[in-house]
């Protein structure tokens, strides 16, 4: 190598070149860390066992170290170099998939592979609208969708096994880039017949005395509808927690106790024939901001930027049903303007 008077250094002609590792390598060493089974690796990547181990013993031997341990069959450890060096394949990999992804960008927008992660209290009440409409609106994208919390969200995130995720803020994200699309406020659920079925809007001090469901620690709704009624751990019944809003929803109503869902929620969860009415909280503020998310420096940002625009005419859409059936139920609870008022602060705004 040789030092240029422009400080760069270039290859001499003729000089060897390094040999290096393939994709298809890295590709296998991250599938056998990711699945510690050689069999599940091959199967994920869809080679014979065979030729996975084959690949596997050609990257070890090109670099001349050992990364796996094969101590039997069953057992697959890597040695402490080889989980360094899967840290940076994955690393490897994501560039030279975010290269294809600049190059398809620059040609057609939404095109090709596009990894979108959700949280499971978004995922039920917008996907099933979302979906079909950007399957219509752009033929070349091929969606993968992964549902989880939103700490297991981030870390796919940073690890580069997501393109994007939808989740609910405020969240601690650091200082991902993030596109901010609808605010929205949680509602009551309650029984059909409840006492406080008889109010078109509920004081919060009525709560005080009832039994609330809540979700397990781990979802960020929890925090954000407690947040928004000012409510305290102690008005929250910890003998049930759920992993699910579907699951609270039947609770309530079976008559266990009620519940706070999210907008987005109402028109599935309080449809007619749920057994399952809603109220707005007096007083309570907007309990969260669906937000997109993605890594800095990604060459698909506008890609993304799409993406946002499509989910945020989803959310509106289902707010809007959301609105009109929550003044629905409002109605029936007798005079009064809280449904009203509360439906139309969904009508093409964020909630304050």
């Amino acid at each position: 190598m040789e030092r240029t008077a422009a400080g760069p250094a270039r290859r001499r002609p003729g000089a060897l070149m390094k040999p290096l590792p393939t994709l298809r390598q890295l590709r296998y060493l991250v599938a056998v860390s990711e699945t510690r089974h050689f069999g599940r690796a091959a199967d994920a990547c869809a080679v014979t066992q065979s030729t996975l181990s084959a690949g596997v013993q050609e990257l070890e031997t090109l670099l001349g170290v050992r990364l796996i341990e094969r101590r039997s069959r069953r057992q697959v450890v890597f040695t402490p170099l080889g989980e360094e060096l899967v840290t940076r394949a994955r690393g490897l990999l994501a560039d030279a998939e975010a290269l294809v992804d600049a190059a398809q960008a620059g040609t057609r927008p939404l095109t090709g592979d596009l990894h979108l992660g959700v949280i499971p209290t978004i995922g039920p009440y917008l996907l099933p609208r979302l979906v079909p409409s950007l399957r219509t609106a752009y033929p070349g994208l091929k969606l993968y969708l992964r549902e989880e919390t939103s700490a297991s969200l981030l870390a796919r995130l940073h690890a580069g096994r997501l393109d994007v995720a939808l989740m609910a803020l405020p969240y601690a994200i650091g200082d991902l880039p993030r596109q901010e699309l609808i605010s929205e406020p949680v509602v009551l659920a309650l029984p059909e017949g409840h006492p406080l079925a008889g109010l078109p809007e509920i004081p919060l001090e009525a709560l005080a005395e009832e039994t609330l469901l809540m979700l397990e620690d781990g979802h960020c709704l929890r925090e954000h509808a407690m947040e928004a009624c000012r409510l305290t751990r102690s008005r929250q019944n910890e003998a049930f927690q759920a992993t699910g809003l579907a699951t609270l929803a039947r609770m309530v109503a079976g008559g266990v106790g009620l519940t706070l869902i999210p907008a987005l929620a109402v028109p599935e969860e309080a449809r007619g024939g749920s057994g399952i009415t809603v109220r707005p909280v007096a007083g309570a503020s907007s309990a969260r901001t669906l937000a997109l998310l993605w890594r800095p420096g990604s060459p698909r940002a506008r890609d993304y930027s799409l993406l946002a625009a499509a989910i945020e005419r989803t959310a509106r859409a289902v707010l809007d049903e959301a609105a009109r059936r929550i003044d629905q139920l409002c109605a029936q609870a007798g005079p009064g303007e809280a449904g009203l008022a509360f439906a139309g602060s969904f009508s093409g705004r964020d909630f304050p």
